[in-house]
């Protein structure tokens, strides 16, 4: 059995939603694993962890400076443990993945950190949750982007959990027994 430690970024709550997917996942395959905001939790990596996989979101063309400083902090842990990296944003859910690995290679470079494994998951537009400014702003991306999901009295997700369960799934069978 091993112990995955799943620490994240976010702004909007999505990449809290799939984090927690994804330890549930593992759990359901009889290993532990511990969800943690980064914000809230801070730099640390916890002592006994055999796995590590972390999630962030994309804003503004960028992931999360918290999660950037978590992975230069814990480089040489994350390189030496089975590691993954999952990256949420719009581009992944529509068609723009080599837009949302540009954001990978990104962060790559900013953290110095290549995971093994990557996921690409699309996150949400939550426009009920939005001030008017955000609203109107996220309304123009998404109409840009041609998606048509521009009924801001509703939410969108674009999340695709099957891709989630796949993905961890696959690190864990990296895992071995």
């Amino acid at each position: 059995m091993a112990t995955v430690y799943v620490p994240y970024g976010t702004v909007e709550g999505q990449t809290a939603k799939i984090a927690e997917y994804i330890a549930g996942v593992i759990r359901s395959h009889g290993h532990e694993a511990t969800t943690a905001d980064i914000k809230a939790a801070g730099d640390s990596l916890p002592d006994g962890v055999d796995a590590v996989i972390v999630g962030a979101s994309v804003h503004i063309g960028k992931h999360e400076s918290q999660v950037r400083d978590f992975v230069r902090t814990n480089r040489e842990a994350l390189q030496r443990l089975p590691s993954a990296l999952f990256s949420v944003s719009l581009a992944a859910a529509h068609g723009g993945e080599q837009e949302a690995e540009r954001y990978v290679e990104k962060f790559e470079a900013a953290t110095g950190w290549r995971p093994a494994r990557v996921g690409l998951f699309g996150g949400a537009l939550l426009y009920t949750h939005y001030g008017f400014v955000t609203k109107q702003v996220m309304k123009t991306i998404a109409s840009r982007a041609g998606t048509g999901d521009t009924d801001t009295t509703r939410d969108y997700v674009y999340t695709e959990w099957d891709g989630v369960k796949h993905f961890t799934e696959d690190f864990l069978e990296g895992l071995g027994s």
